[in-house]
């Protein structure tokens, strides 16, 4: 049913390998057909955006305002909802709103700054908002209206000025609660375009969607490699491989707990990870023990069934530090920690997207509640990679301004380098500034 595995095993090494490695599609014919439509959309603009939307989504629209909402349309879809649903999306949006106001006060309020070095010269950096930013959900019935808030609203508590957002609308069908979503976001407007031509819209430009400065959220591959080539043209978010998280439990945890945590992961998609890292046989053996039954009881149990057994582990280790060793190694993407006193081991995690600590911290609530973004690296990327925030948002300008004596001194030390690496004009140019 599910794999188990053991640290001290000499083969651990290989295993841990082959388990977190997964195949990728072969992507040469579906890396053909994104070229194409990106190439159709950068020459044709909304013609082909209309057509591509049109035989892609079963639409029939004849022009590009047939695909467009303004917040006049998502102010009417938050107030048709139900008011339970509406209760939630405002309680998820209002902590997600909190949390990057005060991530943004510990980046400095976003404000530039400068300081004077002992030569007299001014050196600092100038804080900016990026002008337009494009959001991608994905839509129909597979709509995440939590994508929404998890993306706009860092956009937009960093001080974006203008945010849109594409989402498909396969047969026409579009999700009055992810418009609801955008409409307490922030989002300026919609467009019901998705799939490649969509970034590729956003990327470049069409007579109806804007050019943007960065495009962010999830997709499927046609959209995940359309965001990879565009990308130098236009910033992106990441490209996010399958979601994963890793549970470090003890005995003090309900195996049950344990095991619908893992499910809550593994019904993302069949390639999707939950591993479990745990110094305590007893509980490894309830946990191997009640999967069969309680996996019966789940409505995607096909899904959850081969991400179980695929994708999935039971990982033995001797104690805690060899646990966060294995931690550290995965880099993953959430990181539950179901252990007495969860808190004492924060500083022993390296690698990770997210912690939630305490047993009673699912990683559900991160999903859709508890502030931060879910948009988190995965694939081991949080080796080098971070969380959506603010910071994504923002771009920062170096400010530089030379005192005379500056001047002098900075321009002297400087010609000096520029003749070592061979460039005479530099050094030239430098030297012009000490004479004068």
């Amino acid at each position: 049913m599910i794999s188990i595995l053991d640290s001290s095993s000499p083969e651990f090494p290989a295993e841990l390998a082959q388990l977190l490695a997964f195949a990728e599609e072969d992507q040469a014919e579906v890396r053909t057909a994104v070229q194409n439509i990106i190439r159709e959309v950068r020459e044709r603009g909304d013609a082909a955006v209309a057509e591509l939307t049109n035989r892609f989504d079963r639409q029939s629209a004849e022009s590009m305002a047939q695909l467009t909402l303004d917040a006049a349309d998502l102010e009417s879809a938050y107030e048709s909802l139900d008011p339970l649903i509406r209760d939630a999306l405002n309680e998820s949006a209002s902590r997600v709103r909190a949390y990057h106001e005060a991530q943004l006060m510990a980046m400095g309020n976003g404000e530039h700054w400068q300081y004077e070095d002992d030569l007299g010269n001014q050196l600092g950096q100038r804080v900016n908002a990026m002008v337009r930013v494009g959001i991608y959900a994905p839509g129909g019935k597979a709509a995440y209206p939590s994508t929404i808030i998890m993306t706009a609203i860092p956009a937009r508590v960093a001080g974006v000025d203008e945010i849109i957002l594409c989402v498909p609308t396969p047969g026409g069908e579009v999700n009055p609660t992810l418009l609801a979503a955008a409409h307490l976001s922030g989002v300026n407007r919609v467009f019901a375009v998705g799939g490649a031509q969509a970034v590729a819209a956003m990327a470049y430009g069409t007579d109806t969607i804007p050019r943007v400065d960065k495009i962010v959220g999830p997709g499927n591959i046609f959209v995940a490699t359309a965001k990879e080539m565009v990308f130098g043209d236009v910033g992106i978010d990441m490209i996010a491989g399958p979601s994963e998280v890793v549970i470090v439990a003890d005995d003090s945890v309900d195996p049950d707990w344990v095991i619908q945590d893992m499910f809550a992961q593994a019904e993302h998609d069949e390639m999707a990870q939950a591993i479990v890292v745990s110094h305590s046989d007893t509980l490894l053996q309830k946990i191997e023990a009640r999967l069969p039954e309680m996996l019966s009881r789940q409505t995607r149990e096909d899904i959850i069934s081969k991400s179980i057994r695929d994708r999935s582990a039971l990982i033995r280790v001797p104690d805690l530090d060899h646990a966060f060793e294995v931690v550290n190694r995965i880099a993953p993407e959430h990181l539950q920690l179901a252990l007495v006193d969860a808190g004492q081991y924060l500083d022993k995690v390296r690698h990770a997207g997210a912690v939630f600590l305490g047993a009673d911290t699912t990683e559900v609530v991160g999903d859709y509640t508890a502030g931060p973004s879910h948009v988190l690296p995965t694939s081991g990327t949080a080796r080098f990679a971070s969380p959506l925030g603010v910071y994504d948002f923002q771009t920062r300008t170096s400010v530089i301004q030379c005192s005379r004596e500056g001047a002098v001194r900075l321009n002297r030390a400087a010609a000096i380098i520029a003749v070592e690496e061979g460039l005479d004009a530099h050094a030239e140019s430098a030297r012009l500034r000490i004479k004068g």
